[in-house]
């Protein structure tokens, strides 16, 4: 069903096939590798041993206040796989796992371990700290990603009665209250329209609407348990932290926990979608412009600060000390995806690519077994990917969004079928009152060239709207073997046309190696360059060089080419050319010389790699920044 306020639909994961050399292979590994890897962490953690209630006073590893979470994110992963790869182990230890949330749901339909055996006592006590309706949101999510890709009502079931529970608790006329984690909000959205039911919309509306008023709750909360409000456990952090210092639609900045802000505005742009909320829609903008504007690392990542997990000010974008979690790089995926889908503006798709093919991907191993929690774009070599993590909340969010890629590539309209990524594969949707399937091919993104065939069961006028992603500069359209005149309008290429079965188009887009500068108020890139081609942000790797990276500059005048590499990292594209690097004799045991003593700089050998593999060889340093020389 349409949204009124959308502009278009994204499809959904069962009219999209991805049948690339590139994203493919990952969703494979991440089928094969990651989900039952997720799985096996769960169980050795005792995050599955704990939905059976059985944890008593005194006994080790009690269940922790967000493993739901965990889980949850798990099934979602899961229950995505399961409609691209019909899995019938997976699909067992699926339903096991529901049965165990069935099991442990109690009779008025909560659903968390820790305040049922733990502390029974504290339901809705902490709402700031304590992530009760967190955990709800992702439960809900789960729920209804599983009901819409098996058919199945088990788990959709759980969490309605969860969500008619909370629907009893909190509202007008009832209890006040809004979570410190959002992540609720945009999934009693996927629930509302997963069922119909406009309570779960106004439930969403609800808590975001007492978001950030006076008296503040979480003062309130803090005042009542004795505590000097509004300090978090971590310290002086303010009501930003939890983007509750003032009202939603008076937000205009982002701030505060980087995934929290990211969550709390893809809840926010859920509600435009169906409400067409004015002012809402203005601060979603704002929000999006601060966040992708200027709090932006080259490689999508967001929140720079460790303290806080934070965003900081604007052009505030240390390398080395960047936090950039993946959940953050993901929560702006969500985000952007749906501003496109409600203005249509291919920057929000820009944005998009970029998180995914860095920050986001950078986030898990080659084999995808062992995650980074924190993205920085600089390392002295002792930043490596773990297998797991106590605060688990990065291995199943990914493996969630790379089994949903699918949703995020296409869009249709009534009489318009948008392509947002080039992946190669098959795309069906109903376009202009005909059925129309669109088969692309590429080898995007170390490839700019990408044919796209239609096959449909009739003639039809509609529009196929091409993005230009905002990195390329120059591209060329032909239809049907004839190059033809094309307006982009906000990043996309629009062609309007009778379209009939058997017709082609194909554009290319050209894809040099680009030195990339920051705005000059980003102070820790001054008098620096970064590498790009396409999508893909590079960084120099020790491993790769005799003289040490982080000391290396690039001439401006420096050739560089991009080559292949098949059988490096699984395969990529590798820009070489010739640096410089400081002549290291006549130091001695100083510290600091005057310049005129010091030799000039000696050429040496530069290789650059995607940043996304990073730390998938020996360990060593790595930067994506270098000194410029002019």
């Amino acid at each position: 069903m349409p949204r009124p306020y959308c502009k278009m639909e994204p499809l959904a994961l069962g009219q999209v096939r991805i049948a690339d050399t590139f994203w493919a292979p990952r969703i494979e590994v991440n089928r094969t590798g990651s989900i039952p890897h997720i799985h096996r962490m769960l169980a050795e953690t005792g995050r599955l041993d704990a939905l059976r209630l059985g944890w008593k006073t005194g006994d080790p590893n009690p269940p922790h206040i967000f493993w739901e979470s965990d889980v949850a994110k798990w099934l979602e992963a899961a229950a995505y796989s399961l409609a691209t790869h019909p899995d019938p182990t997976l699909e067992k230890q699926v339903d096991e796992t529901i049965a165990l949330l069935a099991g442990a749901q109690q009779a008025d339909g909560y659903l968390n371990v820790h305040f049922t055996v733990v502390e029974p006592g504290k339901r809705w006590t902490n709402l700031r700290d304590w992530h009760e309706l967190y955990c709800a949101g992702h439960l809900i999510e789960a729920g209804v990603a599983h009901f819409e890709a098996t058919g199945k009502r088990t788990l959709l079931d759980i969490v309605t009665r969860y969500a008619d529970y909370i629907d009893s608790v909190f509202g007008p006329g009832k209890r006040t209250g809004y979570p410190g984690h959002e992540e609720i909000e945009l999934a009693l959205m996927k629930l509302y329209r997963a069922t119909g039911h406009e309570r779960y919309l106004r439930l969403a509306e609800y808590f975001l609407d007492e978001r950030g008023r006076e008296p503040h709750l979480f003062d309130a909360e803090a005042a009542a348990r004795g505590e000097s409000p509004p300090m978090h456990p971590q310290g002086g952090l303010g009501l930003d932290y939890w983007q509750a210092h003032a009202p939603v639609r008076e937000q205009h900045e982002a701030v505060g926990h980087a995934v929290r802000a990211m969550y709390l505005a893809s809840g926010m742009a859920d509600l435009v979608a169906e409400t067409g909320d004015e002012p809402l829609r203005k601060a979603c903008r704002a929000l999006w412009e601060s966040a992708a504007l200027r709090k932006l690392y080259l490689t999508g990542g967001v929140g720079a600060r460790h303290h806080g997990e934070a965003f900081g000010r604007h052009y505030e974008l240390p390398n080395e000390s960047a936090y950039a979690e993946t959940c953050a790089a993901i929560a702006l995926v969500f985000f952007s995806h749906r501003m496109l889908q409600i203005e249509a503006d291919g920057r929000y798709a820009d944005v998009m690519e970029r998180a995914l093919y860095n920050g986001v991907l950078s986030g898990m191993s080659l084999d995808g077994m062992k995650y980074f929690y924190v993205n920085p774009l600089a390392s002295a070599g002792d930043h490596h990917r773990q297998p797991f993590f106590g605060c688990a909340c990065c291995p199943p969010n990914l493996a969630r969004l790379l089994a949903s890629l699918g949703t995020y590539a296409y869009s249709a309209a009534h009489d318009a079928l948008y392509v947002h990524l080039y992946v190669a594969g098959q795309a069906a949707a109903d376009v202009a009152g005909r059925h129309v399937s669109l088969t692309q091919e590429t080898d995007y993104p170390w490839d700019g060239t990408v044919a796209l065939r239609l096959a449909m069961d009739g003639r039809a006028r509609f529009s196929l709207c091409l993005r230009v992603p905002g990195w390329c500069t120059k591209w060329q359209l032909k239809v049907n073997g004839k190059s033809v005149p094309a307006r982009l309008r906000r990043g996309y290429i629009t062609i309007r046309r009778v379209w009939q079965d058997g017709d082609r188009a194909t554009l290319a887009l050209a894809m040099p190696v680009e030195r990339i500068v920051a705005h000059p108020l980003v102070a820790d890139d001054a008098g620096r360059v970064a590498l790009q081609r396409g999508p893909i942000v590079y960084c120099l790797e020790q491993c790769d060089h005799p003289a040490p990276v982080r000391s290396m500059t690039l001439p401006d005048k420096a050739r560089l080419t991009a080559r292949p590499a098949p059988r490096l990292l699984g395969g990529c594209v590798v820009i070489e050319g010739t640096g410089r690097t400081p002549a290291p004799s006549g130091w001695k045991a100083d510290l600091y010389r005057r310049a005129a003593e010091v030799g000039r700089d000696r050429p040496t050998r530069l290789r650059a790699v995607p940043y996304f593999l990073w730390d998938n060889r020996r360990a060593g340093a790595m930067t994506v920044w270098m000194a410029r020389e002019r």
